[in-house]
């Protein structure tokens, strides 16, 4: 995954950071334990599951990146990449994103929930506007 945003952001290296992060103009800080890491990278293993819908699969993957901030810039875009890789990697190719773009925070289970939902909305609509075009 760090190869996403030595791509997106054209640095040479992009690793899991080493010191707390912030974003929001330093309104939010991201703390680092010794064990971040392993937290992050077993959340985003447990994405892999079947036996979740893909859209909560989808929407879990983008909140915890950015819950867990595992990188010093750039892990707005890695989330909305990571969600994209989760759909693709299931067929899915979502013609919105609009309704994506907007602040969302990581620790509040409505929200997420919300997220679930609304991508569910995108793939249904994108594969109708899929379907109706391939008629035409």
């Amino acid at each position: 995954m760090a190869k996403w945003p030595r791509a997106v952001l054209g640095h040479d290296l992009v690793d899991f950071r080493t010191m707390p992060a912030f974003a929001q103009g330093g309104r939010e800080r991201y703390g680092l334990a010794p064990d971040t890491q392993a937290l992050f990278e077993r959340c985003l293993s447990d994405r892999s599951q079947p036996d979740l819908p893909l859209p909560s699969r989808a929407a879990r993957t983008y909140l915890d990146i950015l819950f867990f901030h595992p990188f010093k810039d750039g892990n707005a875009r890695a989330a909305m990449l990571a969600l994209a890789f989760v759909l693709a990697r299931e067929g899915i190719l979502l013609d919105q994103v609009h309704p994506l773009q907007t602040t969302r925070w990581a620790d509040n289970a409505e929200g997420a929930a919300d997220l679930a939902v609304l991508l569910g909305i995108l793939i249904t609509a994108a594969e109708q506007r899929l379907s109706h075009g391939r008629q035409s």
